[in-house]
């Protein structure tokens, strides 16, 4: 049986991150139908049978470029939890600034007193307190 499953998908994409995500979309959906509603069951089916047709799918290149556009996205998105996560860790630490000339994020360190601020970009000078 394992064979006859190996021959049958010989040629065919399988599954990828983005098939993966949507699996993790259509048990969603699934639990809110539970709750009520038939939009949830017609959305569970078109997105079981979008994640069926891109893994039984020949066109190996299109797939891969779905995927490859979702990767983009994601990379997009974790790295912006990334550095929210990085930016609240050194909240204690730091205190961020603002070029008032160029408008550059600046990183001092906090209890400091009154000191002078030198932008690196636009090499603007201004005294806050830190």
């Amino acid at each position: 049986m394992r064979e006859k499953l190996q021959r049958f998908m010989w040629g065919r994409y399988g599954s990828d991150r983005l098939n993966q995500m949507l699996m993790v979309c259509t048990l969603v959906g699934v639990l809110l139908s539970f709750l009520g509603g038939s939009v949830f069951n017609l959305l569970v089916l078109a997105l079981l049978g979008y994640v069926y047709f891109r893994m039984f799918s020949r066109n190996i290149a299109k797939r891969s470029a779905e995927n490859q556009w979702y990767l983009a996205r994601e990379r997009k998105v974790r790295l912006w939890f990334h550095n929210r996560k990085r930016r609240f860790g050194e909240y204690r630490e730091y205190k961020i600034f603002k070029c008032p000339n160029c408008g550059q994020k600046l990183r001092i360190p906090r209890g400091k007193g009154r000191i002078e601020i030198r932008c690196r970009k636009c090499s603007h000078e201004f005294i806050r307190k830190s």
